[in-house]
């Protein structure tokens, strides 16, 4: 029960420090839409998202009046659309894409996820058709993201799958190049993808989720930065203390907008993301907290045991405020999307290696980073596997989200306006891996995986 002084404090996040509710995410069942023909199936699909979410928008509009607590995205995951996809051609699912798309319209949301594959293991020709699509896909809608899950602990990393990924983000730069690539920033592929995650790009339905579920996201990189400068000279234990203080009060946030949107629309109250997610505002900053806990520069030594203390604390503070955290409730180091990262980038602090030392330890992976657009198949491929990787062997969420930027090189930038932000294109290695990546093949999963 929150008391008046948490009330003042709550208020006072709001109005000065950015905190916000960064989405709804209502998780929608598409399993009972399959079937052999490419209309009814784009048809009942239409049906049941425009019937489940059609209140999901006033819904979030009445909660943010009622508590003042802003929300910045209503948003729908559905499930893998390769799951009930099955051998139809590449054509057929971009007529689904379009779908999805025409349906998160009729609803008003902000962005529909779930256009996806999970091919950790092995692909099926559906899998595969979609996969060719992705690109066809993401450039002929607005709304729809995409991900594809290349590896777990369990079943180690799909190497051919991950080789066709390289293929499918440069296709789909070239096809988006008018708009500096930007289909790039709604296709994220994962190693350990969470089924409950509300966040996009990466957000999909797991099969093994309720009919329909309201999965929420808080995010306040400005709270826990404000209150990281409030504590002062104080030891690291006492630092991590203050950051599981604040991550609860925030969380809390969540899990009441949470259980009051499910009571209202009716459906499950599924999971609290509290996820570090920033933004391109002052203030907003996941690397302004890094900073603030002493590190000169984000990027520079000490940049990944600040954020390993950054994120442990974050989770041990949602788990404290909510039995039902997850997704993937930690900090989030989009650089597009993070001023302080992108001023990291510019001043030579921050480059693709020491991100990549970064997400061993933080929540998710390489995220919103726009590389050369001349980046070999090949190298973007090596930058995925090296990632998933980490996933795999630490037994934890990874992904990659790239951005080829068609026409730009190294140390120009793309811009992609809201919370999108902009991207300083960064260098790449230009040692290529193209005989380890063309091997194909799996790599196998490590020795922890064997739990049974």
């Amino acid at each position: 029960m929150l008391n008046v002084t948490d009330i003042i404090e709550t208020i006072s996040m709001i109005r000065e420090e950015n905190l916000d509710i960064r989405t709804i995410t209502m998780g929608i069942s598409l399993i009972d839409c399959a079937g052999d023909d490419i209309k009814s199936v784009c048809d009942r699909i239409y049906s049941k998202i425009a019937k489940r979410a059609e209140r999901l928008v006033p819904v979030g509009d009445e909660i943010e009046k009622m508590y003042g607590i802003p929300i910045v995205n209503r948003r729908v995951a559905v499930t893998p659309v390769a799951v009930i996809g099955g051998r139809f051609s590449p054509e057929d699912y971009v007529k689904i894409a379009e779908t999805l798309d025409r349906a998160a319209d009729t609803v008003g949301i902000n962005i529909i996820g779930g256009y996806g594959a999970l091919v950790q293991k092995g692909t099926t020709v559906g899998d595969e058709a979609l996969i060719e699509s992705i690109p066809y896909a993401l450039s002929s809608t607005r709304k729809v993201c995409s991900s594809v899950n290349l590896a777990s602990t369990k079943a180690g990393i799909n190497m051919d799958a991950v080789r066709r990924m390289g293929g499918v983000i440069k296709k789909t730069s070239e096809l988006t190049a008018a708009e500096n690539s930007f289909g790039c920033a709604k296709l994220v592929v994962f190693a350990n993808a969470p089924e409950d995650n509300p966040f996009m790009a990466g957000a999909f339905h797991g099969v093994s989720e309720p009919e329909t579920v309201i999965n929420v996201g808080v995010s306040g990189p400005g709270t826990v930065a404000s209150a990281v400068a409030r504590a002062g000279q104080c030891d690291l234990g006492a630092l991590a203390e203050t950051v599981k203080r604040t991550a609860f009060k925030i969380t809390r946030v969540g899990q009441l907008v949470a259980a009051e949107a499910a009571s209202r629309l009716g459906v499950t109250a599924g999971i609290v993301d509290l996820s570090l997610a920033p933004t391109p505002a002052v203030g907003d900053s996941v690397a302004r907290i890094l900073e603030n806990m002493g590190v000169s520069v984000c990027g520079g030594p000490g940049t990944t045991a600040a954020l390993a203390l950054l994120n442990d604390a974050v989770k041990k503070g949602g788990v404290m405020a909510s039995s039902s955290v997850g997704g993937l409730s930690g900090a989030f180091i989009p650089v597009s999307e993070d001023e302080g990262m992108i001023a990291a980038v510019k001043a030579g602090a921050l480059s693709l290696e020491k991100l990549e030392a970064m997400t061993s330890v933080c929540s998710v992976g390489l995220d919103m980073i726009a590389i050369p657009g001349d980046v070999s198949e090949e190298t973007i491929c090596g930058i995925i596997a090296d990632e998933m990787a980490i996933g795999v062997v630490n037994s934890k969420t990874t992904a990659v989200r790239l951005i080829p930027a068609a026409g730009k090189k190294a140390g120009d930038e793309v811009v992609f306006g809201g919370l999108f932000g902009s991207a300083p294109v960064m260098p790449v290695s230009r040692f290529s891996p193209d005989v380890f990546v063309n091997r194909g093949g799996r790599i196998p999963a490590p020795l922890q995986s064997l739990k049974n």
